[in-house]
């Protein structure tokens, strides 16, 4: 039987709307359930610090549990990989940094491709690095540091939070530009790092402000230089290296990531309400008592920080002569 005209216009105008209201309604409804962000480090260091603050945010503001599931190694390529491989409904999500961007060109091969394969979310932060030593060793500036490693080539040893981690390429960074030779000693995040720091096995970590700064103020570890340009209003009596070691400049990332092909309305959620707490006053403060600078944005604000850091490091790695250990 055939339809009349304008009956069988308005079945199709109907039957065009569904995937609009089913994108609508399900951005309205999620959270249904709780939402899992994997860190690929060690619980206590900054990644897992920052993820916690974020997912208490929207924890507190979906009315849903956002875990934190930390799941070390590989530099982070163990987590990253979980969430390429998991379903794009936006209950699987990455707690995404400057170790993703540096893997690109510091692994020779890799299970997925980041740029393809996460489809970022919203930045959280910026961070600098902060030098530095056991108390027991005999140096308390850059320039008595340089010295000293160029006298004793081979015989300092350099902690890390793991290949490619912020502290890796800080350190790599520094050994390149200031001309010396250290032996690098990577660990499965920032607090195994520390407490071997703390004890001495190992004598500098280029680690997160996050992590650091509350050994650094207890006097627990001494701070030559933070890693960024300009000083820090969280440790303002500590020069930046740059000061020393001259165009040296460095700064970390952190944000969330997606699998790809999660629904944009759901990605559009997540970034509205990350922003949100970035703006916040509460969370504000906790972040600048870490040392952590707020990097609020667009997905695509995140995405070409991401595409700018991964080609900004493929150079470092490949002039530097840097590889997986």
């Amino acid at each position: 039987m055939n339809l009349p005209r304008r009956k069988f216009l308005r079945l199709a105008a109907s039957a065009a709307a569904l995937p609009v209201l089913s994108s609508l309604a399900r951005a309205q409804t999620y959270p249904l359930r709780s939402v899992r962000l994997l860190v690929g480090y060690a619980a206590g260091g900054a990644p897992d610090i920052l993820a916690r603050l974020m997912g208490q945010w929207l924890s507190e503001r979906l009315s849903q549990q956002f875990v934190i599931e930390n799941r070390p190694g590989a530099g982070s390529s163990i987590a990253t990989e979980a969430v390429v491989n998991a379903t794009a409904d936006g209950y699987t999500l990455l707690l995404a940094s400057l170790a993703n961007a540096v893997n690109a060109s510091l692994y020779d091969k890799l299970n997925y491709n980041f740029m393809r394969d996460i489809v970022p979310v919203a930045g959280i932060s910026q961070d600098a690095n902060v030098m530095v030593v056991n108390t027991s060793v005999p140096i308390k500036t850059v320039p008595e540091f340089i010295a000293y490693a160029k006298a004793h080539p081979g015989q300092l040893s350099m902690a890390s939070a793991g290949n490619g981690s912020s502290p890796h390429m800080a350190g790599e960074l520094f050994k390149f530009m200031a001309g010396i030779d250290m032996v690098h000693v990577p660990y499965r995040g920032s607090p195994p790092a520390l407490t071997d720091l703390l004890s001495g096995q190992v004598q500098v970590y280029f680690g997160p402000m996050s992590a650091t700064i509350e050994y650094i103020k207890a006097a627990k570890i001494r701070a030559l230089a933070i890693t960024t340009r300009a000083r820090s209003n969280a440790l303002p009596d500590v020069p930046s290296l740059g000061d020393f070691v001259a165009g040296y400049e460095f700064s970390a990332f952190y944000g969330i990531g997606a699998p790809k092909s999660t629904p944009a309305e759901i990605i559009d959620k997540l970034n509205k309400e990350i922003n949100a707490g970035l703006a916040d006053p509460n969370l504000k403060a906790r972040l600048a008592d870490l040392g952590s600078s707020p990097f609020a944005g667009s997905p695509s604000d995140f995405r070409k920080l991401i595409a700018d850091e991964t080609e900004k490091w493929a150079k470092v790695v490949k002039f530097a002569g840097i590889r997986p250990e």
